[in-house]
């Protein structure tokens, strides 16, 4: 029997985690709040954005593991890659709570605009300690800029939609 890679378990779960949480605030928001906004026909249809992110974030896992392996840890050449990818998490994981739960789309937009530059430097410095992590975060960056440009169609086609006030 195989030992199980501990490492590469934990990397591929720990980005859905922070989807997982995302989530509740998406669901929670989109017939009553999102539903009633202004948003382009080709948007993708609600029931596909949580296959995507969940194959997106075990992929992004994936791609950390392979840089975290292959680039010597966190004290290697894998620091600013991984330091990137960390931040880039955070962002990630802050955009649902921000656009969905506080109804910021202005907000959402900086966010995501941040994220997408973000995860462009992830490809660049992810390829230089393995390439094979660089390409994995492709489909990443072509759904987030998708994502930005959705987002910014909302912004644009809703000004008068106030962020909520709790």
């Amino acid at each position: 029997m195989a030992e199980i890679n501990w490492p590469l378990v934990g990397a591929t779960v720990l980005p859905n985690v922070g989807g997982w949480i995302g989530a509740y605030f998406t669901r929670k928001n989109v017939k009553v709040w999102y539903e009633s906004l202004k948003r382009p026909d080709w948007r993708p249809p609600n029931a596909a954005f949580a296959p995507i992110w969940t194959g997106l974030y075990c992929g992004m896992g994936y791609a950390s593991y392979l840089v975290w392996r292959d680039g010597g840890g966190f004290d290697g050449p894998a620091r600013l890659p991984l330091a990137l990818y960390g931040s880039q998490l955070a962002l990630n994981w802050a955009w649902s709570p921000i656009f969905f739960g506080a109804h910021n789309i202005k907000l959402g937009l900086v966010t995501i605009g941040v994220l997408w530059v973000n995860v462009a430097a992830c490809v660049a410095t992810f390829r230089e300690v393995s390439p094979t992590a660089g390409l994995i975060l492709l489909p990443y960056l072509g759904w987030l800029s998708l994502a930005s440009a959705l987002n910014y169609v909302v912004w644009r086609d809703n000004p008068d939609t106030p962020a909520k006030r709790d």
